[in-house]
């Protein structure tokens, strides 16, 4: 089995911080923007009666919200792995994720309910100054910029809680969309404009929200990454020297990570440390070739798992070589070494022989005989073999 420490994830650290101050300067841009809209909006929808710009600009309060959000757990996300969360602090971001995409939601369920009743009463709305459609065309220009950017930023930084943040945006720019047409329907007298497109927006606002925090829970419960990220790890444990196959082979996420879990199939008969030396190729391998790959926990089998289970009756070493010692008799001296391997539904041993007593070819020869019948008798036995330690 091959693994990385719990503390080994902080040679990653670097990387993080740098992560998390890109996140965190494309954050602070989204704040500064969203200030001085949400000021604009409030100031002119009062000046010139539009009660649509200043809900807007109330709703652009939200994203300041989100904003703040997203800093929090960028910077919790980058914090290095400890003893208490050996696989470090991403599910910090995958959290902020689904709260802003159930956030997204309610601002849609908002749009829709506040769209049903100025649908109802159309010719009580008040009268517009024009400015309200400069404003909702100049807020509609800013967040629309603002998406295009922080998605940029997201994308580069594989952030899946950098993209919540930017479709926010873009939902901030669809809603102001809704209030310029709505704002410039009213102007021409078509007042039913504004709360219909409201409407339609405010279904695609709650789309949106609900597919964020879908994938945030997909995440959450450990979801599997996409069949082809699976084939090119696959492929890059297969390739390794001395994996005869693999089987198990499970994936799941961690915000912009991968963690990956696989098991390997070894022959039967090589040592410990040449099984635990292919298992750290394995592992280098995959994260060498697959760059979102945090870990890979390898698990390292003779058989495939049908055949491990079938041999797992089998007796301990301390019965095994107590059987060994009865097969030799009392009259064999100590032997130099014996290695045990399980193969199938049986037990084979390499018993090394002192090279001095080896020499007498016929007491050899007679040993031999004995053994072959003592295993005769045993079924869970498929061969010992006798071999002499070589004289230093």
């Amino acid at each position: 089995m091959a693994h990385d420490s719990p503390l080994s994830a902080a040679t990653e650290a670097p990387l993080d911080a740098d992560r998390a101050r890109q996140a965190q300067q494309a954050t602070w841009v989204s704040i500064a923007v969203n200030v001085v809209l949400t000021v604009l909006q409030i100031a002119v929808g009062l000046f010139a009666h539009a009660q649509s710009l200043v809900a807007d600009g109330m709703h652009t309060l939200s994203d300041l919200l989100g904003d703040f959000m997203v800093m929090v757990a960028s910077r919790r996300g980058s914090t290095p792995a400890d003893e208490r969360h050996p696989y470090g602090h991403g599910r910090y971001e995958t959290a902020a994720s689904m709260i802003l995409g159930l956030v997204l939601a309610g601002v849609g369920a908002g749009f829709l309910l506040s769209a049903a009743s100025r649908l109802q009463s159309t010719e009580a709305l008040p009268a517009l100054h024009p400015a309200a459609l400069w404003m909702a065309l100049l807020t509609l220009a800013g967040k629309e910029g603002l998406f295009r950017y922080m998605l940029a930023v997201a994308e580069r930084l594989r952030s899946p809680m950098l993209v919540a943040n930017a479709w926010h945006a873009r939902a901030d720019a669809a809603s102001s969309l809704v209030v310029a047409v709505g704002i410039g329907g009213s102007l021409l007298g078509y007042r039913f404009l504004e709360p219909l497109a409201a409407a339609l927006v405010g279904f695609m606002i709650i789309r949106m929200g609900l597919q964020l925090s879908f994938d945030a829970l997909r995440e959450l419960i450990d979801t599997g990454v996409a069949p082809e990220e699976v084939a090119s790890i696959r492929r890059a444990v297969e390739e390794t020297p001395g994996v005869l196959g693999v089987h198990d082979l499970r994936t799941r996420r961690m915000a912009h990570r991968i963690l990956v879990d696989a098991h390997v199939r070894v022959d039967a008969r090589i040592s410990v440390s040449e099984g635990h030396r292919i298992a750290e190729l394995a592992r280098h391998r995959v994260r060498s070739r697959v760059e979102d790959v945090l870990d890979v926990l390898v698990h390292v089998d003779t058989e495939e798992d049908e055949e491990l289970a079938a041999g797992r009756h089998l007796p301990s070493r301390d019965v095994l070589l107590a059987e060994i010692a009865e097969i030799l008799g009392p009259d064999l001296p100590q032997t130099e070494r014996i290695i045990l391997h399980y193969v199938g539904k049986q037990v084979e041993a390499d018993v090394f022989l002192p090279h001095v007593w080896c020499c007498d070819a016929r007491r050899i020869d007679a040993l031999r005989q004995q053994v072959a019948d003592g295993v005769a008798r045993r079924p869970h036995w498929g061969r010992i073999a006798l071999l002499c330690q070589i004289a230093p």
